[in-house]
């Protein structure tokens, strides 16, 4: 039997696979020569509901309303086995690469979600990889206030002018539609109170909205690892990932949490990117083919080739 010990956790390769589907391709090279772990994790972002449902149970609900264009859409939600509501941007109007236009996209979609919830014991919204940089302007309304006690898990620490400054290109925006992004947020009076709340610039600045409707902000990354129970220091190497390591990987995405209390336990961690644009200092990095149709491929050859 294998004496090595490793555990894959890596986040959603946005569009390509899920946080699950990720894990067990990588943790199948890990089981040739460890025993290997699966724990999907998340930030907020994309896949969140299914990483807590996963870990946690619950009962799924559907809800309908409209994408970011307006377009008809079921939105799932999670009902927590607490009684907690659980909604995810990215259900309700998430980032399509078919159609990237910042300038036209609403958050209306996330309202009517949480519309829909009704009067639960406490709510949690999970912020990231949406379409949308309104400041919330589009959810605001559709409620103009919020159904419980709300806890928000951001993708991003950002204040909420970086949602045009540095995201909006990440959703099709040019340099001159950021500026005017840019200029569309600070307008916004109602949010000024929050604006340099960290994560208020997250998903186009939902963070934002929610905070000045009453939200408490969260990192997102710190509360699902804490609800998925991760603990390193059952392991001798972990290895974490998404689909594109930047400058971003370290301001809030659950790969670098994971990261960061690897290295807080002096526990070896792999961090591996789809593609990778920036490696955050002192991480040990590896590169996929950055080709969408070999990913599951790529994450099975990596595992196994971290014997060495």
């Amino acid at each position: 039997m294998p004496s090595d010990t490793a555990l894959a956790c890596p986040a959603s390769l946005k569009g390509v696979l899920s946080a699950r589907e990720a894990a067990a391709a990588l943790a199948d090279g890990l089981r040739t020569w460890a025993r290997a772990d699966e724990l999907p994790v998340a930030d907020g972002g994309e896949g969140t509901l299914e990483v807590l449902h996963a870990a946690l149970g619950g009962e799924w609900q559907e809800a309908r309303g409209h994408d970011a264009f307006g377009r008809e859409r079921v939105a799932r939600w999670l009902v927590l086995p607490d009684g907690t509501a659980a909604v995810e941007a990215a259900e309700a109007i998430p980032l399509d690469p078919a159609r990237l236009d910042p300038l036209a996209a609403s958050s209306r979609g996330l309202g009517e979600t949480i519309a829909a919830v009704g009067r639960p014991s406490a709510l949690l919204v999970c912020l990231g990889g949406t379409a949308n940089v309104d400041g919330g302007a589009g959810l605001r309304e559709v409620i103009s206030e919020l159904p419980a006690p709300t806890r928000v898990a951001c993708d991003v620490d950002a204040p909420l002018l970086d949602a045009a400054r540095v995201f909006s290109t990440q959703k099709g925006a040019t340099p001159a539609q950021a500026e005017e992004l840019e200029r569309r947020l600070a307008t916004m009076t109602e949010l000024q109170g929050v604006a340099d709340l960290p994560g208020a610039g997250a998903a186009g600045g939902l963070g934002a909205a929610l905070a000045a409707l009453g939200a408490e902000l969260v990192p997102g990354a710190q509360l699902v690892l804490d609800a998925v129970g991760f603990d390193p220091m059952r392991y001798d190497l972990v290895v974490t990932g998404e689909g594109a390591v930047d400058a971003t990987t370290m301001r809030g995405k659950a790969p670098g949490e994971v990261v960061r209390r690897c290295a807080a336990a002096g526990v070896r961690c792999v961090l591996f990117g789809g593609r990778v644009v920036e490696a955050p200092r002192g991480a040990e990095v590896v590169s996929l083919s950055g080709e969408p149709e070999r990913a599951r491929e790529d994450l099975t050859e990596l595992g196994a080739a971290l014997r060495a």
